[in-house]
């Protein structure tokens, strides 16, 4: 397994920055990584809720199937999973003064089969998309994507 943690300093309060990352669709905004991500369901995004996600890494597209497992006021998880690798998203939010929010987020990747002998090879690439989310989420949650 390969996890990838960071902590970022996001410019908005603990609840706009819960409800923006809640709506998953919207990692086209912060991630570089993916490609297009749609909400599959309809309604208030819940434990439950599920998006379409396809990424490209590393000159491959994947295709992945996301559902919120944990939605609580400070924390969100979202589990992805597809034939080779189930990915997870942690996020664990605090309130830093009026107006900022400190995000701790883990994303852990799982991978199956044949793919698991890939993924000490992996580790790099990853903690380099990790590095690339620090820089483009706080200003996507402030309304700002680049």
């Amino acid at each position: 397994m390969i996890t990838v943690e960071r902590n970022i300093l996001l410019p908005v309060p603990l609840d706009e920055a819960v409800s923006y990352l809640e709506e998953f669709e919207r990692t086209e905004e912060w991630d570089p990584g993916t490609v297009r991500c749609a909400r599959v369901d309809a309604g208030a995004v819940r434990p439950g809720s599920t998006w379409h996600n396809t990424s490209r890494f590393r000159g491959r597209t994947t295709e992945l199937v996301y559902r919120l497992d944990v939605r609580e006021p400070a924390r969100l998880v979202f589990v992805g999973e597809n034939g080779t690798v189930v990915a997870t998203d942690e996020m664990t939010f605090a309130a830093r003064g009026a107006g900022a929010t400190a995000l701790t987020y883990r994303a852990s990747f799982r991978f199956k089969g044949l793919a698991r002998l890939a993924a000490p090879f992996l580790r790099n690439a990853f903690e380099r998309l990790g590095d690339d989310v620090v820089e483009r989420m706080p200003a996507a949650v402030a309304g700002r994507p680049r």
